[in-house]
């Protein structure tokens, strides 16, 4: 059996796999998903970006889940510890990596996005947001709604597809893929959170009001979280207990 990796290594990968996600998503959504060329509008759109967020979590899982899990989300760790899956002294310095490692995508899609003549940071760094600052004007409840069902329905697909009754080697794929349909429902609404370090990653470099609507997308995927991790066992109940182990790498294998 393999010797469980140890607390510094797992958090690297939280880190590192929180920065790839916000980077490979918010980049894509900052950086190329719409400009100017020729007169004609031209980018990958909502769609690429759906695909960005998904790509970038099941590259993450593949790269980092034998280590860490392959969280990358607050939300997911809750859910994951609340379920079982991983023991609950490791759930606060996972938030701080991934919030670390949102933070520090933020800060490159920033930087290279500044590089470009013109470009105001203001409003324009895929925060998430409510009301005005909802792309499609969607209201404060709208959005809690929204991010409350879509971040269970995440949890719901993670616990299944990690579940040690489930075939071994796809997690990662409908981790991906779910992320994509997620957006796909909801980057209108509230350019799609499900992730506060996501949100967190970004919304200081934003401004104009995403600070201030951040606790929104804190609390809102932390409650769809705990609706998860409490309902999983109950609807669909447990495989072997896996609490003591620090992550669940067989699905991923």
């Amino acid at each position: 059996m393999l010797t469980p990796p140890p607390m510094f290594h797992r958090l690297m990968a939280e880190l590192v796999g929180t920065f790839v996600l916000v980077l490979g998503g918010c980049g894509t959504a900052v950086l190329g998903a719409k400009f100017i060329s020729d007169g004609i509008s031209v980018g990958v759109g909502h769609l690429g970006v759906a695909l960005a967020f998904g790509l970038t979590v099941l590259v993450g899982v593949y790269a980092f889940g034998t280590l860490s899990g392959g969280h990358f989300n607050p939300a997911v760790t809750l859910g994951a510890a609340i379920a079982r899956r991983v023991e609950w002294d490791a759930v606060i310095p996972y938030w701080i990596a991934q919030v670390v490692g949102g933070l520090l995508g933020g800060l490159v899609v920033w930087a290279i996005a500044k590089g470009k003549k013109g470009f105001d940071a203001t409003g324009n760094m895929a925060a998430n947001g409510y009301g005005a600052h909802s792309p499609g004007g969607y209201a404060l409840w709208s959005v809690i709604i929204a991010e409350i069902i879509l971040t269970a329905v995440f949890l719901f697909v993670i616990l299944g597809a990690t579940d040690p009754r489930a075939p071994a080697g796809f997690a990662g794929i409908a981790i991906g893929l779910t992320l994509t349909l997620i957006h796909l429902i909801s980057i209108t609404v509230s350019n799609t959170s499900v992730n506060p370090a996501r949100s967190t990653g970004v919304a200081f470099f934003n401004g104009n009001g995403a600070p201030g609507q951040l606790w929104v997308f804190w609390v809102a995927p932390l409650v769809g979280a705990i609706i998860a991790g409490v309902l999983y066992p109950i609807l669909f109940g447990e495989g072997e207990e896996i609490a003591d182990e620090p992550v669940n790498d067989d699905a991923l294998a």
